[in-house]
């Protein structure tokens, strides 16, 4: 792989835009994420809750099991479109990440009337099993090949080590442990919506970065074609040469400043 200015060639001739050419930013690393992991536990864990707990006597229609399992799939899912989406928009990224909070919420109520059903309030934060279960971490993950065989094999790793609490026979201790664990992987997806929000106003969205990255191509085709070429007195990028077309100078060439259309420019040859 050979390197240039704003490009790199790699070693099938390839040519990839970098640095201020760069118009498609990064995505797809959902999996190395936190709130990411703490979710597909909480989705796991939901999918067997349900299968123990609910039946055709407290749940005939099946809605509470559909709706349930329904929120759960909703946030692990809308957490991998919001990476997708996070090359081309950030707007549609932060979409997807507060879709995929709001189903985190919606799954936490469905547990909380669970546990008030049976009589019992959440545990206290003040509960040692609530320390407990809030204690529980996750393993980096960090795999460049493979990667659905790899994380599938994490994400064992990781249900084996919660599941003492978050897959409990105990429909109490479950509800619990499933509550608190959704409530982390919330606070952590805000986290991740306060940064995103964050890098929209540092970088812009996909419209921004077309443009910087077309007007930033010109000068350096300016550059390559035409070495020392006029500076705009405007605006200090380059001129370059441009043949009219229409009007009484066409076929004529004149100078045109690269920055058009943000500076208009122009200068006769």
């Amino acid at each position: 792989m050979t390197t240039d200015k704003g490009f790199r060639t790699l070693d099938n001739g390839t040519r990839e835009a970098t640095g201020r050419f760069r118009i498609i930013g990064h995505y797809g690393g959902y999996r190395k994420m936190y709130s990411f992991g703490f979710t597909c536990l909480v989705y796991h864990a939901t999918t067997l809750f349900c299968k123990r707990n609910f039946n055709y006597k407290n749940d005939a229609l099946g809605k509470t099991v559909g709706q349930m399992v329904g929120a759960a799939r909703s946030a692990r899912q809308n957490i991998v479109e919001a990476s997708s989406r996070a090359a081309t928009s950030k707007e549609q990224e932060l979409r997807q990440l507060d879709v995929a909070k709001g189903s985190l919420d919606e799954l936490a109520g469905d547990y909380e009337v669970f546990l008030v059903d049976a009589g019992e309030a959440p545990w206290s934060q003040s509960d040692e099993r609530y320390q407990e279960v809030k204690a529980l971490q996750l393993d980096a993950f960090d795999a460049s090949d493979d990667l659905d065989h790899e994380f599938g094999k994490y994400i064992l790793a990781m249900r084996r080590r919660c599941a003492e609490w978050l897959e409990s026979e105990d429909p109490l201790i479950a509800a619990n442990a499933i509550l608190i664990t959704i409530r982390r992987a919330a606070a952590l997806l805000k986290g991740q919506m306060d940064k995103t929000a964050d890098a929209f106003l540092v970088e812009g969205g996909f419209t921004e970065r077309m443009s910087r990255a077309r007007i930033a191509a010109r000068d350096e085709n300016a550059r390559v074609n035409h070495g020392d070429t006029p500076k705009c007195p405007r605006c200090g990028r380059n001129l370059h040469k441009i043949l009219a077309r229409k009007g009484r100078n066409a076929g004529n060439e004149f100078w045109g400043c690269t920055g058009y259309p943000e500076c208009d420019f122009t200068r006769n040859v």
